[in-house]
């Protein structure tokens, strides 16, 4: 289908067959999207089909930034992990496109708050964190975790589902009016982090953004309540926010449930307002929960030694996704020194990262140097010479959810580096 073509209006009736489905009834709807309930006849299983509604939308750069992060959802969906809705194929209908994904008979997390024990919270909390360590692992961020996206299927183990806005798509998660107010934020109020509504200098999305969800949403699967206040008028979002940024959740409701001073910490250290602050990464939260994991997160090696003949960074992330390039090799003619930056006219590093839909990529961005034989180090920034000296990336490099400095962070295996909405892994050839 040509990107110019204009998408048909396709609104599926009960009976009606979509290529080898056969349409049972609609699960919901959204602004730019449908969910039907569908059969495939040849194998008899029930499936999920959500189709992009490409009809309602009149602008051709919308249509096709929307149809890319669509696509970008079905590839998500095809990460291999036990606690992430699982994308199945992909097609278009009358120039509409659609996924066939899992269906889960268990319904979304929203029917569970407020009905279960503690030995089920600490399940499904750890079914969660358990796809949010697989999810990121891949170099994806969820961005809208709400229980809404959490389904659970028929042995009640939870999945996460809805990717339309994870990873960083080349489009900020916040757009702003011709006064450079918050216009429109993806997720929800009650759960996303504080930093989300901040736009200074287009912050790189890191994985404590899923960690801070996390806690807003174990604290309600707990008590009931949202963390931070009320939020049914345009005054307790003001509060909400106010108190969201101050790290001021109420305690006193969490503690009439008389939880475990480890799931206590797990909610504190979640919700801290400083990203620093927080649990870095998913698998670090599962043991406080006090249960048997019931599936592990895929095991993701770090600390394991570089060898030197095949060390390779793979973007997995960005408009030149799939790349990957051969550090080893690129060493060997580079004085010890590898650069990483914008692909710019006038502008000569080994690592270009093509950026034309945005500007979040420094085309001085950072260095990469080996050290030794199984040794290698990412700064921030580059060296510009005896005027100009060292000088810093624009909006910061990240290992995982650390900030790199120009003095240098080791690198280990599978390390996700995020340079503004692009991210590369650290892997061996």
């Amino acid at each position: 289908m040509s990107v110019n073509e204009i998408p048909q209006r396709c609104v599926p009736c009960r009976g009606e067959k979509i290529h080898d489905y056969i349409v049972e009834q609609k699960l919901g709807e959204g602004t730019f999207g449908a969910v039907y309930k569908v059969l495939s006849p040849s194998t008899n299983h029930i499936y999920a089909l959500k189709i992009l509604k490409l009809w309602t939308v009149s602008n051709d750069d919308d249509r096709e930034n929307l149809r890319a992060r669509f696509r970008m959802e079905y590839e998500t969906g095809q990460i291999e992990s036990r606690n992430l809705v699982h994308s199945i194929a992909y097609g278009n209908m009358q120039g509409n496109p659609y996924i066939i994904m899992e269906y889960c008979t268990g319904g979304d997390l929203t029917n569970y708050i407020g009905t279960m024990n503690h030995k089920q919270i600490a399940e499904v909390s750890s079914d969660i964190l358990t796809g949010l360590s697989d999810l990121h692992a891949s170099a994806k961020v969820h961005r809208d975790l709400k229980p809404e996206n959490v389904l659970l299927n028929q042995d009640g183990v939870a999945l996460l589902t809805d990717f339309g806005v994870s990873g960083d798509s080349n489009r900020r998660l916040t757009e702003t009016d011709w006064m450079n107010r918050a216009k429109s934020i993806f997720g929800t109020y009650a759960y996303i982090s504080p930093e989300q509504f901040n736009r200074k200098y287009d912050a790189t999305v890191l994985p404590t953004t899923d960690i801070f969800s996390f806690g807003a949403m174990f604290y309600e699967i707990i008590t009931g309540e949202l963390p931070f206040g009320h939020l049914q008028t345009d005054s307790d979002l003001s509060n909400y926010i106010k108190n969201m940024k101050s790290g001021n959740w109420h305690r006193p409701t969490l503690n009439q449930y008389k939880p475990k001073a480890e799931w206590i910490e797990i909610i504190e250290k979640s919700l801290k307002p400083n990203y620093k602050d927080r649990f870095q990464t998913a698998s670090e939260i599962i043991p406080l929960l006090g249960v048997a994991e019931r599936g592990a997160p895929k095991p993701h090696p770090r600390k394991a030694p570089l060898k030197a003949g095949g060390i390779v960074l793979r973007v997995m992330q960005g408009e030149n996704y799939g790349m990957v390039y051969n550090l080893s090799n690129l060493i060997k003619n580079a004085c010890g020194l590898i650069t990483l930056g914008r692909h710019d006219y006038g502008v000569s590093n080994l690592i270009p990262i093509i950026e034309t839909k945005s500007c979040y990529v420094s085309r001085h961005h950072a260095t990469i140097e080996q050290c030794g034989n199984e040794s290698w180090i990412i700064r921030d920034g580059q060296w510009r010479g005896k005027d100009k000296g060292w000088v810093d990336s624009t909006n910061g490099t990240f290992v995982n959810s650390t900030e790199v400095a120009r003095q240098g962070l080791e690198l280990h295996l599978n390390d996700i580096i995020s340079v503004g909405d692009v991210k590369l892994r650290l892997e061996l050839l």
